[in-house]
């Protein structure tokens, strides 16, 4: 069942386009004719529309809890599926499957598997645009890896050209639950999941896919 919420890091953005949309308002209907004020309200509308569709936050219940299924740790398109090699943790070939979020897509991202955090690190980095193949290793980003017991996934939050922040709420020696919350970027920004070799492939290139609904492989 989707439900509906507004993410916590959209608070303090909502509230100064809040505060900005009606200084504008105030300021138009005080300077300026009454048509001029309706016109300013209804941009000032879309803008705050924007911003709100922007963090919202769906609920979003995963129908079958199973760690070896790998589901979809946020909303976009799939962009990538290619073996490659990983050079931060596992330093070998991997699978990698990587889904691109437009500012339109939920932004917040989840955890695909459950397990235990054996290792997280923050990078700061370029700006590049988040399809950019040099993107994974240069831009801003943070690193997950994931233990389920058997198997491990290393799950990689990459900023954009538009991204200006990277949220991370895992740590080191945490144990997390498949689908829970694990982070949000903000403005355009790209998610890669790096999985072992004989995983089997659950999507094609150019798939939509949902957080926590669309399975992306199988351990």
């Amino acid at each position: 069942m989707f439900g509906f919420r507004i993410h916590r890091e959209g608070y303090v953005s909502l509230l100064i386009t809040l505060v900005f949309c009606a200084g504008v308002v105030l300021l138009v209907n005080h300077f300026a004719p009454i048509w001029a004020t309706y016109i300013a309200l209804f941009l000032c509308l879309i803008l705050f529309g924007l911003i709100l569709q922007f963090f919202r936050n769906p609920v979003r219940t995963i129908e079958k809890l199973d760690d070896s299924i790998v589901y979809a740790p946020a909303d976009g398109q799939v962009v990538v599926i290619e073996e490659t090699f990983e050079p931060e943790y596992f330093k070998d070939k991997r699978l990698l499957i990587s889904v691109f979020m437009n500012p339109l897509n939920v932004h917040a991202n989840r955890s695909s598997i459950g397990g235990t955090i054996d290792y997280y690190r923050y990078h700061p980095g370029k700006k590049m645009v988040a399809w950019h193949p040099k993107s994974s290793t240069e831009n801003e980003r943070t690193t997950v890896v994931i233990n389920n017991g058997k198997s491990k996934i290393l799950l990689r939050q990459i900023a954009g050209s538009v991204a200006r922040r990277i949220v991370c709420y895992l740590k080191e020696g945490q144990r997390v639950e498949q689908g829970s919350e694990m982070g949000f970027i903000k403005f355009g920004s790209r998610v890669d999941i790096y999985l072992p070799l004989d995983a089997k492939v659950a999507v094609k290139l150019q798939d939509i896919v949902v957080g926590n609904k669309s399975v992306i492989a199988y351990l």
